[in-house]
Order: C-alpha cells, then structure tokens, then sequence
C-alpha cells in the first residue's frame, strides 16, 4: 500500500509512481512518489504556501520523493498535530486520516424554523472577508489511495465517496458534517488491477468508506480522548452556518 512516515509534524506516504487528485491547496491531478499532509504551527500566517512547504519537507528530511519536473508533491496542511494521525486498511484501499473540529462548517435543515447549530455569531471571525484564516484550522484531512487502476472519472467519484464518508461519520460522532477547510488526496496505482467505477457498491468505494469511517473515528479519539468535541454539543470558536435559503424552482 502505502510506506508511511512521519517526521517533524509532517507525515509523508509513500509509493512509487502513484497518480494523485488532491482537493487541497494547489491540487489537482500529479504523478509521482509521495504525498504529505503538513501540521502547520498556532498563528500560522505564511501564504507563501510552496516556499513554506518546501522548507517543511527539507526540515523533516524528505527530499527523496521523486515527482515529475512538472509535479510538486500534493500537500495538505492543519492545524492538527501529527500525534494524531490515524490509518484504517480494508481490501484494496487504505486511508489517513487527521480530524480537528475547532472550525465546524453547519448545515442547518431548517434555518427558518429555529433549527441553529451551537455555533456563536463571533464564530465567523475566524475567517476574513477574502475567505481566508486568521486562526490555525482544525481541519479534517484526509489520504486515500487504491492498489487498484481507477478509469477516468474513477478517481474523481472517489473524492466524493470519501467525503461522503467523512461527512456521515462525523454527523454521527460530533453533529457536524465537516469543517471550514477539510481537503481530500486520493491515488491509484497506474499498475494495479483496473477498476472501471469506484461508487460505494463496488469494491474500493465500498472498502473507501470502511476505511474513511474507522480512521477519521480513530484520529478523533486520539484528538478528543475525553470527547469533549468542539461541534454542537459545545460552542465552537470558529466556523460557519450556512442558514440562508436558496431560491428553488421547478423545470
């Protein structure tokens, strides 16, 4: 599967030539060695993303992961230390996993009828008026990759499965659905045996959302080990609720 290693609050996963689709900051699809998912400090305010990766990387000693000239190594980032990292393996998938909930993202059925989250109005000044954070996100992160070939599309619906995934666990172990800034890498191996579709009936979405469910519960034991999680049975500092309503119309 993957070789994982973690080293001065970064967590690198290894496989050689694995292709990536990453949600996070500067996603999008790569070849190559490695993926990381980078603890970034309280305070943190770098916006020179890729300088302050690189400089992580080469602290940690991780200069060894070959990607294509044209790839950076996708690169996820939290405010969720790495003591908190959790993987989860079934069949032909693996998943990590790091869940903070300090900024819980609401979606209230009905915002009309006094349905709220437990989220206080000061809760938006975690985030600017550009959308970007002034606090360290809790942020939940997660690295899913396959032995399998996924065909075109295959990785994408793999993205949704996972969120999917980490959206129902969380609703049933802390009442939200995810946070303000909650990113997804998954991989595949170009050599694997091919999988046409990856949906949750089929094997690896099936598998995908074992993993995600028993890794993101695991991680949030290890980050909650009282359960005093930061979501509606408390009041969070940071986050949203998404209380407007749509203007919704037949065809």
């Amino acid at each position: 599967m993957l070789e994982a290693t973690v080293r001065e609050g970064v967590l690198r996963l290894r496989r050689p030539e694995t292709r990536w689709l990453s949600t996070g900051w500067n996603g999008g699809r790569s070849r190559g060695d490695a993926v990381y998912n980078v603890s970034v400090p309280e305070g943190f305010a770098r916006t020179d993303l890729g300088a302050y990766r690189d400089e992580r990387l080469a602290s940690a000693g991780f200069g060894d992961g070959k990607q294509r000239p044209t790839d950076a190594p996708p690169t996820l980032f939290t405010g969720v230390s790495m003591a908190h990292a959790r993987g989860a393996r079934y069949g032909p998938v693996v998943a990590y996993a790091t869940a903070g909930l300090s900024n819980p993202a609401m979606l209230p059925m009905n915002p009309d009828g006094g349905e709220q989250a437990s989220v206080p109005e000061a809760a938006v000044a975690g985030a600017t008026d550009d959308g970007s954070s002034t606090t360290p996100p809790g942020t939940v992160n997660l690295i899913v990759a396959t032995t399998r070939r996924l065909a075109p599309g295959a990785a994408e619906n793999l993205v949704a499965v996972a969120a999917e995934a980490k959206a129902a666990t969380l609703l049933q172990t802390a009442g939200v659905p995810g946070t303000t800034s909650d990113a997804i890498a998954v991989g595949d191996d170009p050599t694997g045996e091919p999988a046409a579709f990856s949906g949750s009936a089929t094997p690896v979405g099936a598998a995908a959302r074992v993993c995600v469910r028993d890794a993101v519960c695991a991680s949030l034991r290890s980050r909650y080990p009282n359960d005093d999680l930061p979501g509606p049975a408390g009041d969070a500092e940071y986050g949203v609720v998404a209380d407007d309503r749509a203007a919704v119309f037949e065809l």
